[in-house]
């Protein structure tokens, strides 16, 4: 498989986990803190979920806690899609 991108988690974040009107998810977001873009730690679960249905990358309870930016969780899917094909 090929590596998860950021256009792939921007789409989980839009129709997973909503976005806030106030934050441009098409800006420079790679190294901002989710909780900057207005995500909590339930909006994290949320994202590592859909994640795991939709690409088969099972995230950790207690991974997502590392998980702070997106650039975080798109290194973290992409050394664990190998697992997986």
């Amino acid at each position: 498989m090929s590596a998860f991108t950021l256009d792939q988690l921007k789409t989980i974040l839009r129709e997973g986990v909503g976005v806030d009107e106030a934050v441009d998810l098409d800006g420079p977001i790679l190294d901002t803190p989710f909780s900057s873009l207005g995500y909590d730690s339930l909006a994290l679960l949320e994202i590592a979920a859909r994640i795991q249905n939709q690409y088969g990358v099972a995230i950790r309870d207690e991974d997502v806690e590392l998980l702070a930016t997106p650039r975080a969780v798109l290194e973290y899917v992409d050394a664990h899609l190998a697992e997986v094909a």
